[in-house]
């Protein structure tokens, strides 16, 4: 659409992108400071290197020219990464071409019929067998996705005739989310009269929520239909210029009609979607144009705009909003479709769904139970969908927890100790407990907010899924914190030049006081699971192996790959080395938690972090006779690492008899939870899910116990009959 004819809310959406646009000048002038100076990829040590392990795991490079270029002459570490990631740019396989032209294979023409007239209304793209994605501008709403309709194969053929367009309906009452922040909406595609998928005839591009996929300055691709016209692609004189945290600035060649399109990067990965050009504004947010006048809008045409850089939705931020929707399990399930890379859960099968059980008390609000107790038949592969409520998800609300001014100070130390649980009748007659074991780094935290934000985050997972709510008073909260810090005692202090390198200076301080070296074998693992390319290796037979020899390449590497601040996980990691190379941190830890927890009855015993560890601990070997584990669950654990496992008491992997069932939920970008799924390590566990966490807070018990499929595992066995 031109800016004349567009909306108020597309007048905003390009108000905030021009703003982002200003906002990140500093950085820019930076960049650009860099790339006048020589630097090809003006990103960090850590980001190039993702990138170029990325490419060489999945032949985004050809091995044999990466090996010759790289002995053709003396190079150091990031000139060997630039290098593997600039071959991309001066060398493309064969496949380049082929592979490209099934990409382009998935992106439809968008059309609305109004006033008798069909008339283009942007792009999409196939992001599952029966999903497409676009912008919200474009299908602001279920309501406008039923007036229009797609057009596959809306392109010129090899010998430039006009090809025979493919047409499919959009089917919102199927499924319908979107996000206007984002600008995205993601639709179901009404099954073709003989029963046949779009994606099954045109394919569809599977969306990765890992890190890698392009670093600044490489070049991006762009396929849409500009101004309605027939499918055209954007190559070359185009590349990522900044990346923020939600959207990505990039320079290429679009116009109006393009959004909604799919940015791919060399590989033809998806890296964003496209929702607009960012047009330069003066102080005041103004547009200008081209001669540095004021642009008129409803005078002034289009091509008058002064275009300084393109910008889209990272896609990773898409995937990491629709973990989050509050959608029932059919939904779900189409979500799961779009394949592991995704972050989506993959427990899920697309097919009938049985209606949730209403709550029974208390009241969720009328907009969470609507979305819970809404039901979906999703499409199956040989027959129409049948329709259902639409479904327009909104963004969850933020996860319960306490107020800053809530949570400054704790009781004196020596005062805060654990908190028990009032008996709850309806939790196996009384004699059923819930009991949340903490992780690292509480010492000087008031156990009852903890207790608090520990609750509310499943609170509000349990709404999520219809589910009766927990009162914070039933709830037992051994703590801990305090006491493995006073034993663990020297292993806190940090030298003089943490303050100019954290992550270095504590990882260095770690490692030396690592006893039995376990804190070393714990990063170094943990890289190698997050696809480290291993010590020794040949570097003709993996380039990227020059990189990594060190335990800060090791920290690097898994601050890139998960997107966590580095001196977190090295932090986190020094807590369970303390804890199992120290009997007497063991022994402090679990006998405080045994005083605190109830003595008889059944548990039901939810774990992070470190907790998972002491956890394992507590239930192989602490248990009075008359305590039983109804259910354990672990999020974000180190339990599938070897360096953790050989180390526990008894070691290996023999599950506990003491368990009867066991859920593990993990996040594909949680640094500690980089050895999970469990299954592959411990064997068959009643579930495991994996789940999508906000990127800063990806180690987060809050945003673990949101998940409404986690939520519910945990009300299920607290629910459930005495035995």
């Amino acid at each position: 659409m031109l800016p004349s004819s567009e909306s108020p809310e597309e007048q905003d959406q390009q108000a905030a992108a021009a703003r982002r646009y200003r906002e990140a000048a500093a950085e820019r002038k930076e960049i650009e400071k860099q790339l006048a100076a020589g630097v090809r990829y003006p990103d960090t040590p850590e980001r190039i290197a993702s990138r170029a392990n990325r490419l060489l795991e999945r032949g985004g490079v050809p091995p044999t020219a990466a090996v010759d270029s790289v002995h053709a002459e003396a190079l150091d570490v990031p000139e060997t990464l630039e290098r593997v990631i600039g071959l991309t740019k001066d060398l493309q396989p064969w496949s380049f071409l082929p592979r490209g032209a099934r990409a382009a294979a998935t992106v439809a023409r968008i059309s609305i019929l109004r006033g008798g007239l069909e008339r283009p209304q942007g792009t999409g793209f196939l992001v599952s067998p029966r999903l497409l994605l676009t912008n919200h501008h474009v299908l602001p709403d279920a309501a406008t996705a039923r007036r229009c309709f797609l057009e596959f194969n809306a392109q010129v053929t090899i010998d430039n005739a006009p090809d025979a367009a493919i047409r499919f309906a959009l089917d919102p009452d199927t499924f319908f989310a979107a996000d206007s922040h984002l600008d995205y909406a993601l639709v179901a595609v009404t099954p073709a009269a003989d029963g046949s998928l779009a994606g099954e005839r045109f394919g569809w591009n599977r969306l990765s929520i890992q890190q890698g996929k392009l670093v600044q300055n490489e070049p991006v691709n762009v396929i849409g239909h500009p101004m309605g016209r027939l499918k055209e692609i954007a190559l070359r004189d185009n590349a990522l210029v900044q990346r923020l945290d939600d959207f990505l600035h990039y320079r290429t060649d679009t116009e109006p009609g393009n959004s909604g399109s799919p940015v791919y990067n060399d590989q033809w990965e998806v890296v964003a979607l496209h929702h607009m050009g960012v047009p330069n504004t003066d102080a005041q947010g103004r547009i200008l144009r081209k001669d540095g006048q004021l642009w008129r809008r409803g005078i002034d045409s289009d091509d008058t705009v002064d275009y300084v850089s393109n910008e889209g939705a990272r896609i990773s931020s898409v995937l990491k909003h629709l973990a989050a929707l509050p959608l029932d399990p059919g939904r779900r399930a189409l979500l799961a479709e779009m394949g592991p890379e995704s972050g989506l859960r993959q427990d899920a099968v697309a097919g009938p769904v049985e209606t949730p059980v209403a709550p029974v008390a208390p009241a969720v609000p009328a907009a969470a139970a609507a979305a819970a107790a809404a039901t979906a038949a999703p499409v199956a592969p040989v027959a129409p969908a049948v329709p259902v409520a639409p479904a327009v998800a909104p963004s969850p609300a933020p996860v319960s927890a306490p107020a800053p001014q809530e949570a400054a100070t704790a009781p004196a130390a020596g005062a805060v100790r654990g908190l028990k649980g009032a008996p709850n009748a309806l939790w196996g007659a009384g004699k059923r407990h819930l009991v949340f074991l903490h992780g690292r780094s509480q010492q000087g935290k008031d156990p009852e907010l903890l207790r608090r934000g520990w609750t509310g985050g499943l609170n509000h997972g349990l709404t999520r899924a219809g589910l009766r709510t927990v009162d914070p008073e039933h709830v037992w909260f051994p703590f801990y914190g305090d006491r493995i810090v006073e034993v663990i005692g020297q292993h806190e202090a940090l030298p003089a030049s943490y303050a100019d390198a954290p992550a270095a200076a504590a990882l260095e301080a770690f490692a030396a006081r690592s006893a039995e070296g376990t804190y070393e074998q714990l990063v170094m693992e943990a890289a190698v699971l997050a696809g480290m390319p291993p010590n020794g290796q040949d570097a003709a037979e993996n380039i990227g192996s020059a990189l990594i020899g060190s335990l800060q390449g090791a920290l690097s590497w898994l601050s890139a790959k998960t997107d966590v601040d580095a001196l977190a996980i090295a932090t986190i990691f020094r807590d369970v080395d303390a804890y199992l190379g120290d009997p007497r941190v063991r022994k402090e830890v679990l006998d405080r938690v045994l005083e605190e927890i109830p003595h008889e009855g059944e548990l039901v015993l939810v774990t992070h972090s470190l907790g998972t560890v002491v956890g394992m601990d507590l239930v192989a070997n602490r248990l009075l006779p008359g305590m039983k584990v109804t259910l354990l669950v672990t999020a974000g654990s180190p339990l599938g690492m070897n360096a953790v496992t050989s180390r526990l008491a008894p070691p290996g992997t023999n599950r506990p008899g003491t368990v009867t069932e066991w859920v593990n939920a993990w996040c594909p970008t949680d640094a500690v939870a980089i050895g999970c799924p469990l299954e592959r390590v411990w064997g068959k566990l009643t579930e495991e899910h994996a789940v999508v966490n906000a990127s800063d807070r990806a180690h987060s018990i809050e945003e673990y116990l949101a998940h409404p499929e986690v939520a519910q595992a945990i009300d299920r066995f607290l629910t459930k009959p005495a035995a």
